[in-house]
């Protein structure tokens, strides 16, 4: 018997990363497309269907040698069908994409969220790797969560378990999430919540850094962490803020699972222990004794790639 192959679909909101990967988990070839989102995204199946036909052609590799495609979509998943119940990103509202995908390809499709993939990515073969308890917090435009418990992704009863970036962190008087909620994590400790904290910041501190960077219209949350290591104080205060949320929110949900690694990925994870330190320290402060006894933190190992990595990987468990 040849190669067996698994194809990883990672679906973001401007691109979807494709990937043909081994049994050993070595990427074959990865590559990308850009996600239509025209129409509620109803032809995106279609174009992966075709950019897959297209490599399959192009690497010449029998459609019969591939066990399956595992994707990844950033939304509430039903896992038994692949069902996407909605992705505001994308544009899907009660959207058959397993079937669809499934039907245009002739392959087998498991579909799970995003941030559980990229968990499952970094659980195979990255930071968390080997682990039967672990927490994987993805940092971006948003906040992602993935929890595996037992060896296995927890998805709860209809999808939304371990969606860490809705955790409440503000009762009153936060600001306005995506889900249509107020006082997110996802709107204090994401990119966008850490410039929105660095800008409030700012006011208070004249001299700050952080106006140069106001003022050329080119602060982000690197500009942030770049300020943080020149030394400027308003910067501190913000990077303080942030972990401290965080590691509270993170220190929460350790007490469900008991993790014995917790990884930290994301654009924002890129600042490396800069971020870590202050997000242990916080951690510390608010978990049991004995959970912090368990726990190490981690940046996640495998960027851009956990999501197709791990795709693959929900297909190899479940083939």
């Amino acid at each position: 018997m040849g190669e067996r192959y698994y194809i990883g679909a990672d679906i973001g909101g401007t691109t979807v990363k494709l990937a043909f990967i081994l049994d050993s988990g070595q990427i074959i070839k990865k590559w990308e497309i850009p996600t239509n989102t025209d129409e509620k995204g109803k032809a995106i199946p279609e174009d992966i269907a075709s950019a897959i036909e297209e490599q399959l052609k192009a690497l010449n590799i029998d459609k019969a040698s591939v066990e399956g495609i595992g994707a990844g979509a950033p939304g509430f998943v039903d896992t038994a069908t692949g069902y996407i119940h909605e992705a505001v990103n994308i544009g899907w509202k009660d959207f058959d994409f397993g079937r669809h995908l499934s039907e245009r390809t002739g392959l087998r499709v498991w579909v799970d969220n995003d941030a559980n993939l990229a968990a499952l990515g970094e659980n195979w073969l990255g930071a968390g790797q080997g682990c039967r308890e672990l927490i994987a917090v993805t940092l971006g435009t948003g906040v992602g969560g993935g929890i595996i418990s037992n060896g296995l992704v927890i998805n709860g009863a209809n999808g939304t378990a371990a969606e860490l970036g809705h955790v409440t962190v503000i009762p009153d008087g936060g600001v306005l999430c995506n889900c249509g909620r107020t006082g997110c994590l996802e709107t204090v400790a994401s990119a966008t919540g850490i410039v929105r904290e660095a800008k409030k910041k700012a006011e208070e501190y004249p001299d700050s850094m952080l106006h140069r960077a106001i003022d050329a219209g080119e602060l982000t949350s690197k500009t942030v962490f770049e300020a943080v290591e020149a030394g400027d104080e308003a910067a501190k205060q913000v990077l303080l803020k942030i972990t401290d949320v965080l590691g509270m929110a993170i220190s929460n949900m350790a007490i469900v699972t008991n993790p014995e690694k917790i990884v930290i990925g994301g654009g924002v994870s890129k600042a490396g222990s800069l971020l870590l330190e202050p997000l242990q320290a916080a951690f510390r402060k608010y978990a049991l004794n004995r959970t912090v006894e368990a726990s190490s933190f981690g940046i996640a190992e495998l960027g851009n790639d956990a999501g197709v990595i791990g795709g693959a990987y929900l297909v190899k468990k479940n083939k």
